[in-house]
């Protein structure tokens, strides 16, 4: 982060300073005192199970300079504000102005992370480029992810995340992006925005705080987006079905290390490769090989940067341990999701046994039921041997896949039950795909099934 000053903070956020504070600046912001240093801005925020307004006292006392809060602090500097995520994304915003620099939004219903991630490989080989970490991308951790960016850096990628209409809108309005990009229209969230098209409705707001003349990058395959139509920006389509896009995968192959595919694009092709399997992570290069060229990368430069990706978190992880492959892939899920899961699974696992740890994808409403079912129908379709399915609604997992003719399933409301009857199922030479929105956290069975595997 540069150096901000006070005045800078006041002419954000519209605040009003509670006690004189003579040659303050802020070299680092925080909205958790457990991480404040020498020379920090603290945000109190204030939340259902929390205010930081009564954490003030602790910040000035671990060395913030000022605080940006609702309530005043008796004897220290506040700059008092009615709403401080409000006057958060206020001052991010300003902040972010003050660099000239191409940004990139990321948003959509799948693929988010892994679309940035691939995004930043393919620009980080020509320009020194920032990202939000991880998965930072709600009302707090997209602004405060803007602070990050340096003078140093020629280039950003901010991922936009929400769950109600108006919250892509606001962070758009943050990043002030000259490109966006949208992954695809799926039924997450579903449960608060109540339709597809709501949810179009909802990505689309990132046209809010698009700069002008900018480009929006669409999935051309997905029906909703490659209908989309806008005079406020150049739409750019990436496809694998859709022929008629303006950049093009044909002729994909994956191994049970890698993806190669030939890239077409106006005015040649080129043969690409990833070093991560699955079809769903093509749409992601391609999305990258998008914005690389909206930014005047060479065709070649891009495809070197396909090279560096390397998947975060939860996401597509595959590790052998004692003669078992594991993919985890547990950090989100949904219809979509899941079935992409299945593809590398199968590219990972062609002959040999497959079996498959599904817990609960979450938040889809009143679709949850049919949408579990029709994921238990695609396991059996997928040569699934072995379902092992955990959470209230993972019981309709169980209902698709007998339908569907799957071999040998199990229900269970208990992760210890789960993992003893996967442990007893495992034989050496399986695959074992563990897939749930993360909030079921899978990875508590991962890590003990995984030793006591090793263990054995």
């Amino acid at each position: 982060m540069e150096q901000i000053t006070l005045d800078f903070i006041l002419n954000a956020t519209g605040g009003r300073l509670t006690r004189a504070c003579f040659n303050c600046k802020c070299d680092d912001i925080s909205t958790d005192t457990r991480t404040i240093k020498p020379g920090s801005l603290f945000v109190a925020l204030r939340g259902e199970r929390f205010d930081g307004n009564e954490y003030l006292e602790t910040a000035f006392s671990r060395g913030a300079s000022v605080a940006l809060a609702e309530r005043p602090y008796p004897g220290w500097p506040v700059v008092l504000v009615e709403d401080a995520y409000k006057a958060l994304r206020a001052l991010a915003a300003a902040y972010r102005r003050q660099f000239s620099l191409p940004v990139v939004g990321v948003t959509g219903s799948v693929g988010k992370t892994s679309t940035k991630e691939m995004i930043f490989a393919v620009l980080s080989r020509a320009f020194r480029t920032h990202r939000n970490a991880g998965n930072l991308n709600n009302l707090i951790g997209m602004p405060m992810s803007v602070f990050g960016l340096e003078n140093t850096h020629k280039a950003a990628v901010f991922e936009m995340g929400m769950s109600a209409f108006g919250e892509i809108a606001a962070l758009s309005r943050v990043a002030a992006p000259e490109i966006g990009v949208i992954t695809n229209i799926g039924i997450s969230h579903i449960e608060m925005l109540g339709s597809q098209e709501n949810i179009l409705k909802a990505k689309l707001e990132i046209l809010e705080g698009l700069r002008p003349g900018g480009k929006l990058i669409l999935n051309g395959d997905d029906a909703l987006l490659s209908a989309v139509r806008t005079d406020r920006a150049e739409i750019v389509t990436y496809g694998i079905e859709n022929t008629g896009c303006t950049y093009v995968a044909e002729a994909i192959e994956s191994s049970a290390e890698e993806t190669t595919f030939r890239l077409r694009y106006p005015g040649g092709c080129l043969a690409a490769r990833l070093p991560v399997v699955g079809r769903h992570n093509v749409y992601n290069a391609l999305a990258a090989f998008a914005v690389g060229r909206a930014l005047g990368l060479a065709p070649e430069v891009i495809a070197e940067g396909f090279l560096q990706y390397a998947p975060t978190g939860y996401r597509q992880k595959i590790e052998k341990l004692g003669g078992i492959t594991f993919v985890e892939d547990c950090y989100n899920a949904s219809p979509d999701s899941m079935r992409s899961a299945f593809d590398v699974l199968n590219t990972v696992q062609p002959k040999g046994r497959k079996l498959a740890v599904l817990a609960d994808m979450l938040e889809l409403g009143e679709t949850a039921p049919e949408a579990h079912r029709a994921v238990g129908r695609a396991a059996a379709e997928n040569g699934v041997d072995i379902l092992l399915s955990f959470g209230e609604d993972a019981q309709y997992y169980q209902e698709g896949y007998r339908e569907a003719g799957g071999a040998q399933s199990f229900y269970f409301t208990d992760k210890a039950a789960l993992t003893d009857t996967l442990c007893d199922q495992l034989m050496e030479g399986d695959a074992v795909l563990f897939k749930g929105s993360r909030g079921m956290r899978l990875e508590e069975i991962i890590q003990n099934a995984g030793e006591r595997w090793t263990s054995r």
